[in-house]
């Protein structure tokens, strides 16, 4: 599977709108090709999923915005005047989420999403918006409490309208199964288990020999809204919040209470630290940081929050989760608004942490044989794909049920989109659509 040339119309668009990263392939004649992107550093297939927005009086509305790296390489210019957003497709499915005030302006979810992507398509050089068939990926289950998918499919049509052509969708590890039919010759059943930043997605397919009729035949699917952006929030709740209040108390006239848990849970979502950053939410801080037994703990939550480090927070949380899957003890590391934290963790540390969300993965996993009505032994290979398949206890959960000699990996952040590009070569959309 090549990198882009320049290849003529007709062809098929997969489109993996990742909480992450999100990545595009384009396929034609049955060959699927990665759409690499311009990028600050050179061209790039995977395309952070990020926006950075920033005032500038030469553009029309006066907000001027970039998306993936080049939000990124915005924000590091001027931390403090942009407006850094990530992981905003968590919110796809958030009823209570209707709007982002980003100076002084309100955007929608399929505002953010439209931004989002024609930022994406003019890195494309126009590829993005010239397919004539796109197939985009959608989670099983969308992340958040109590996501609503018929309110996430509507967001998602306004969102992807922008695209002007045919537009499908198809559960994401489907995506990954027809990639990894690719392959294989012999006959398989497989689970797909595809862990992103939102979300853990998982299908039962039948995968058939070459020549066949109907090459993968979906058996069942299930999914959870915990993936690795669940993993970072862990890290934060056990090693920032402690100095940021959590777990602290206010006076209110004459009584003692706890602080308010919202606040930090807010602190601890990436979809959502960034937009604390408003006079509304600010304002009840300042108020709080003055009755507050520690107003210092108060005082540095504000500090993080108003000078926008919650991109340098995402970093340091990444590397040590990197560090972690490599070693048994890592280092965290992070400065800024008044806090130093380094502190030792280890591995054990981490999985006791994360211990509640491996055994709701697990139940996914369960639930998905379930449905498909066979069991692990039924089950000739695991495929795991997705950025949060590369971490020890994620991994060791398929081995354990499965025996590490069924296990096969590769492409984790660009197996969903080949094979999407490919799914929407198929003559019928119907048996993969949802």
């Amino acid at each position: 599977m090549a990198a882009l040339s320049s290849p003529p119309a007709p062809f098929t668009l997969g489109l993996d709108f990742g909480t992450t990263n999100s990545v595009a392939a384009i396929a034609r004649d049955g060959v699927s090709e990665l759409l690499e992107l311009d990028g600050p550093n050179g061209p790039d297939a995977a395309f952070r999923s990020a926006l950075c927005f920033w005032e500038d009086d030469t553009v029309k509305g006066g907000i001027a915005a970039e998306a993936g790296p080049w939000a990124i390489a915005e924000y590091l210019e001027y931390p403090q005047g942009s407006r850094f957003l990530q992981s905003f497709k968590s919110v796809a499915a958030n009823p209570s989420f209707e709007h982002a005030t980003i100076f002084e302006r309100r955007y929608r979810f399929e505002d953010l999403g439209q931004t989002f992507l024609a930022r994406m398509t003019a890195r494309s050089r126009g590829m993005l918006d010239r397919a004539s068939r796109v197939v985009v990926g959608r989670p099983v289950e969308y992340a958040g409490h109590r996501p609503d998918a018929a309110l996430a499919r509507q967001r998602y049509d306004l969102l992807f309208a922008a695209l002007g052509a045919d537009v499908h969708y198809v559960y994401e590890p489907l995506g990954a199964a027809y990639s990894y039919a690719a392959r294989i010759a012999d006959p398989a059943t497989i689970l797909v288990a595809d862990f992103g930043g939102g979300t853990s997605d998982f299908s039962v397919v039948r995968i058939a020999a070459p020549g066949a009729a109907r090459r993968c035949v979906p058996l069942a699917h299930a999914g959870v809204g915990i993936a690795g952006d669940r993993f970072d929030a862990r890290i934060v709740e056990q090693l920032v919040m402690p100095l940021l209040g959590q777990g602290g108390s206010y006076r209110s006239f004459d009584k003692t209470l706890e602080i308010p848990r919202g606040y930090f849970a807010d602190f601890a979502d990436w979809s959502r630290l960034a937009l604390m950053r408003n006079r509304r939410t600010i304002a009840e801080l300042e108020k709080l940081r003055k009755s507050a037994l520690d107003p210092d703990a108060i005082g540095r939550m504000i500090a993080v929050i108003e000078e926008e480090l919650g991109f340098q927070l995402h970093e340091a949380v990444g590397q040590v989760k990197r560090d972690l899957s490599a070693s048994e003890h890592a280092n965290f590391r992070f400065s800024g608004a008044g806090l130093a934290i380094e502190a030792e963790v280890s591995r054990a540390d981490f999985e006791t942490w994360i211990a509640p969300d491996i055994a709701r993965i697990a139940g996914a996993v369960d639930q998905v044989l379930e449905a498909a009505q066979t069991t692990p032994d039924a089950i000739d290979r695991v495929f795991l794909t997705g950025g949060s398949s590369l971490t020890p206890r994620v991994r060791r959960l398929f081995t354990e049920r499965f025996g590490d000699d069924r296990i096969a990996t590769g492409g984790e952040l660009t197996s969903i989109a080949h094979g999407l590009a490919l799914i929407g070569q198929q003559d019928d959309l119907a048996a993969w659509s949802v």
